[in-house]
């Protein structure tokens, strides 16, 4: 059974920094295609980035250049490094694991980011 343990959320100030954090468990890590998303409160779940088998990434355009996804394979964990935050970054924060790009995928519990303005 695949799980996912998140944390890194927390508040912080406009122009501030945080890294989220994604640890794997009960499935072959390499194997997985690993995104962040995050939901803002009425709004829908949006994609915000995604890194692939091979280590390529890409990302939704609001937060190219601040973010960066990457994957450590020592430790099962995914890391979203997130600077420059600002208050419309704020919303809960979901981590998604995948083998099979069709399939839904395995979803963390979710981490509250929020940034003052």
């Amino acid at each position: 059974q695949v799980q996912l343990e998140e944390s890194g959320g927390g508040l912080v100030k406009a122009g501030g920094s945080l890294r989220l954090s994604c640890v794997v468990s009960g499935t072959t890590f390499d194997r997985l295609v690993i995104s962040w998303h995050r939901q803002a409160p009425g709004k829908q779940r949006d994609l915000v980035a995604t890194i692939y088998t091979t280590g390529d990434t890409t990302y939704e355009s609001s937060v190219q250049g601040r973010f960066t996804i990457s994957r450590d394979t020592a430790t099962n964990t995914a890391h979203l490094d997130m600077n420059n935050l600002k208050p419309e970054d704020t919303a809960v924060y979901y981590c998604n694991v995948k083998i099979f790009p069709w399939s839904e995928g395995d979803w963390g519990q979710g981490t509250q980011v929020t940034v003052s303005g």
